[in-house]
Parts: C-alpha cells; sequence; structure tokens
C-alpha cells in the first residue's frame, strides 16, 4: 500500500517517497494542445493548485522520471527543456507594502540565481523583465512563468481595505511585465483562490484564458469519483462510499454532475485518521473574516441554499466591491448546483448555487452560530439537549433550547442597528443552529403554495416550521399559514409523521414570545 502525500506538492518528493499520485499529467499536454499561452486557474484552498503547477513544472523542465506510469510518459517531447520562474506567494503574511516588495524582489533573485542570472535594474518590474528576457536570450527559448497563491497578499489584508487595495497595486505592476514581454514567453499559468477583477487587477495582462469554469478543466484538481475508486481501491474496502460521497464530495466547477470531486485534502485525513469521519478541510482555514462580512451585511443565511447568481458576479470581485456570492463560490464554502441557460437565446448563463457536502454545510453553520453565542459552554450543554429534542420529539424542550439560545446573544449584536426587526435575523439562527447539529435543515423549502421557513427531515419524523414577528402576528398564525397552504402534502408520502411549529419573536425582548407545536392528523 503506497503512502499518503499529506502536506506534498512536490511530484518529485510524491513519487521519490512512494505516496497515491492522482494522474493529471494529461491536462499538461491539454493546455498546450488547445494552443493556448495565458491561463488562470481559480480554485479553493488546500484543493491541489500547488501540486498541479509543480507538474507543470517538472514536465517543462524535461524531468521524466517522476511521469514513468503516467499520461504523460509517452505524450510528451523530454528533449526540451524551458526555463522556468516560479513565483509563489503561499508562505508568510505580508501586511506592508515594504514587505510585499522585498518578498516579490527576493523571489525574483532566487529564480534568477538557479540560472546563474545576475539582476541589475533597481525596480521590480525591471528586474522581473530582465529576468524574463535574459532566460530567453540564454536558452533561446520560451520562458515558462508560473504564479501560485497570485492573490494571497490582497486576501491577507481583506479586512483593511486600503493595505489591500495598495498590495493589488503592487501586483498589478509585477503582472502587467508579463504582457510585454509576451515574445519571449512559451506559457503563463496563475492559481490562486479568488478570480479578481481584470479592469483593477489585469488591466496589463487581460489575455488570460480562464479556465476557472471551463467544462475542459473541471476536474483539473480534485479527485473524481472514479479516481478516488481506482486510486485508493485498498483503503476503499470496508468504507461505506454514500456516506464518504455524502460528507467530502460535491465540489462542481460546471454544473454537470459528472464532473463533481472531491477536495484531496478531506480525503487524505479521512484515510490517515482511522477513517473518522471530521471536518478535516473546513479546519485547515478560518472564516472569520466571511462571517464578519456576513454580520456586516445582514446576510440572510438561508438563502444561501439555491442561491442563484450570474457568471459574471461569480467570476470576480474586488475589494471595494466583495460580493457575498463570489466569495462564498471562490473560497469553497459554496458550488454550483446546476447551471441554468438564459432565457434570452443566447446570453450568458446563472449558476444556482448550494454547499458542495454535509462537512460545509456542517461546520460552516457550526463557527457562524458560535460567533452568535460567545459563552461557548452554555452553546455546548445546549447542543446536546436540541439533539435530543428533534430526535425524541421533546419540542417542549426545543422551545426551551432556543429560549436559552437567543438569551446568549450578547447585546452589542444589536447595538446601531435595527436587525432584531427582521424576521430573516431569527430565521438565520435557527437555520444555522439546526444545521450546526448535524440536521438537514432546508430554509425556504418550496412547494406548490408557497415556501415553508424551515423544514427538517429526521429518521422517524419531519418537523416543519415557520416563523413570525409577534408584532405583525403570532405562533398561532404561523401554524395556520402551514395548514392552510397545505405545506404539509409534500411530505405525506413519506410516511413519517409530521410536527408543525409555528414560533412568534418578540422584537424588543429579542427572544421567543410564543411557541405551538401541533402532530399533524394522518387520514389513514
Amino acid at each position: 500500500m503506497k503512502n499518503l502525500p499529506i502536506g506534498y506538492s512536490n511530484l518529485n518528493e510524491i513519487i521519490k517517497n512512494n505516496c497515491v499520485y492522482v494522474d493529471k499529467s494529461k491536462f499538461v499536454k491539454q493546455l498546450i494542445q488547445y494552443a493556448g499561452k495565458y491561463y488562470f486557474l481559480s480554485r479553493p484552498r488546500r484543493f491541489g493548485k500547488s501540486l498541479f503547477l509543480d507538474t507543470i513544472k517538472q514536465a517543462f523542465l524535461g524531468n521524466k522520471e517522476p511521469f514513468i506510469g503516467l499520461y504523460l510518459e509517452h505524450n510528451w517531447d523530454w528533449d526540451i527543456k524551458y526555463p522556468i520562474i516560479h513565483i509563489s506567494f503561499g508562505s508568510g503574511v505580508n501586511q506592508t507594502t515594504e514587505q510585499l516588495d522585498n518578498k516579490i524582489t527576493e523571489l525574483l533573485h532566487t529564480n534568477a540565481s538557479s540560472y546563474q542570472i545576475q539582476l541589475q535594474q533597481s525596480t521590480i518590474s525591471g528586474k522581473f523583465k530582465e529576468l524574463i528576457t535574459q532566460l530567453y536570450t540564454k536558452h533561446e527559448l520560451g520562458v515558462v512563468i508560473l504564479i501560485d497563491e497570485y492573490d494571497k497578499p490582497i486576501l491577507d489584508n481583506i479586512d483593511n481595505p486600503d493595505v489591500a487595495i495598495q498590495m493589488r497595486e503592487r501586483l498589478k505592476d509585477l503582472y502587467s511585465v508579463i504582457k510585454d514581454c509576451d515574445q519571449y514567453i512559451k506559457l503563463v499559468f496563475l492559481t490562486g483562490v479568488s478570480k479578481f477583477s481584470k479592469v483593477n487587477l489585469f488591466s496589463g495582462l487581460n489575455n488570460l484564458n480562464d479556465i476557472t469554469l471551463d467544462a475542459k478543466y473541471a476536474d483539473i484538481c480534485g479527485y473524481t469519483q472514479t479516481e478516488l475508486e481506482y486510486t485508493f481501491h485498498d483503503r476503499l474496502i470496508d468504507v461505506n462510499l454514500p456516506k464518504l460521497k455524502q460528507w467530502y464530495n460535491g465540489y462542481n466547477f460546471t454544473g454537470t454532475n459528472a464532473q463533481k470531486v472531491y477536495n484531496p485534502a478531506d480525503i487524505l485525513k479521512f484515510f490517515d485518521n482511522a477513517k473518522i469521519y471530521d471536518n478535516y478541510w473546513f479546519e485547515t482555514g478560518n472564516p472569520s473574516f466571511l462571517i464578519k462580512l456576513l454580520k456586516m451585511q445582514r446576510y440572510f443565511l438561508p438563502q444561501i441554499e439555491k442561491l442563484v447568481t450570474s457568471g459574471q458576479l461569480l467570476s470576480n470581485f474586488d475589494v471595494n466591491n466583495i460580493s457575498i456570492e463570489a466569495l462564498l463560490f471562490q473560497t469553497g464554502y459554496l458550488t454550483i448546483s446546476e447551471i441554468i441557460p438564459s432565457q434570452m437565446g443566447g446570453g450568458t448563463p446563472s449558476y444556482r448555487l448550494d454547499y458542495p457536502n454535509f462537512e460545509v454545510r456542517h461546520a460552516l453553520s457550526t463557527s457562524l452560530i458560535e460567533y452568535f453565542i460567545e459563552n461557548k459552554a452554555a452553546l455546548a450543554h445546549s447542543r446536546q439537549d436540541l439533539i435530543d429534542a428533534l430526535i425524541n420529539k421533546r419540542f417542549d424542550k426545543l422551545q426551551n433550547g432556543l429560549i436559552s439560545l437567543f438569551a446568549s446573544i450578547p447585546y452589542n449584536w444589536y447595538t446601531n442597528n435595527d436587525i432584531a426587526n427582521f424576521e430573516g435575523f431569527y430565521a438565520t439562527i435557527v437555520y444555522t443552529l439546526l444545521n450546526s447539529l448535524g440536521a438537514n435543515a432546508i430554509a425556504e423549502n418550496a412547494v406548490s403554495t408557497g415556501r415553508i421557513d424551515l423544514s427538517i427531515e429526521l429518521p422517524e419524523h419531519i418537523v416543519l416550521l415557520e416563523f413570525k414577528l409577534s408584532h405583525t402576528a403570532d405562533a398561532l398564525d404561523a401554524i395556520q399559514q402551514i395548514e392552510t397552504k397545505q405545506y404539509a402534502n409534500k411530505f405525506i408520502a413519506s410516511g413519517k409523521d409530521i410536527y408543525l411549529i409555528g414560533i412568534s419573536f418578540d422584537t424588543t425582548a429579542k427572544n421567543v414570545n410564543d411557541f405551538i407545536c401541533k402532530k399533524l392528523e394522518r387520514l389513514d
């Protein structure tokens, strides 16, 4: 059994240490076959971008050895060895433009030194152009430029817009050199988490071919189901594949079910940790900025499910115009669930987004509810009580748990805003809490007569919840709405017991005002 390549982003090291490698080398050939020259790829963190970049590097260096047995072994000209400029912003955090300038200068000199080139120019853009032209002159071959985590200096400062903009301008100056050196270049490939606006970052490099949502490259990073079952067959003997798929599969970069992928970080850590299901990918990053942004924009979290957005909005954002939808997608908390063709015939399609899998749904909700509730000990205790209440139909206990939960939200959440006067705020808290418990809570569940505020399908029963604000309606009104609009009809065929819950919230007390639970009478 081969070793697991945890922490490796270098193809040579993976092969040398007898580690598992899911063969992505065919995509290196594909990049050249389509006569492209300038490529950009956005994928969430820990998705294998750096490893793919190194795979490109080893191929263009003419390093055949690690490709023995892989697709590229017999599909590449190993006699040509191209000069490579490899720049990575993955390590360290640059908090000032001076730090970034020093980092870029260091990277350029390191690349130059590896080819015995001395850089004489004083400016960063001058040094970069000098490096490209000297490599071309020395080797009489086009230069391959690989830039990893191209956006990290901006993202590291995204909650400080002034600094982020300064970082963006420094990087813009660097990247603008590439287009001016077109005649000396064989291939350019940039990767990152986000897709920033071409106007603001790539105005000097506007000929980039963005393959982020190109179906030909949908599985350029990540593991498909076929790759998983073939490459890890010896580790999957006692694994429940449907459960593994539910937990970790689902990242989709085209909208077709055939091209969904697993995040490699999840799969490798799952096998390394005795096949225990946990939030492996989620725990490798901190979504604190995202959570702050959700709060600042008073985002109605339940609308995350089945969110529809345009391709243009999905593909890019900028420091001064951060779209929640684009941020959630590009950072991996949402993925494409469906492509919706334009009703105008030749127009561009829209994209329906959703959580990629159970891990992200559960882990993001857990982080959000912990951000709402400062008393973590009380929250942990409440969670277990609420799980017991839902599973064992102890709805009086559910009522008490919700009252306790809302009472734990700090007062400063409500200062200088009127968030407590919005029904969506209360729905967001309940929705987030239930998903953090592992419940399959579906918001705005559509039926023929309207939308159910929240539905939960449990092993033995189904719970339908409707919310009201006490100054407009009460819990009884909520129950009557469920009954009048016959929301339960959608679930009757399941054969499970159905419980209707109406909740009204007092906007002054900022808590549950009234709670009514009613079991639906079955006609059979």
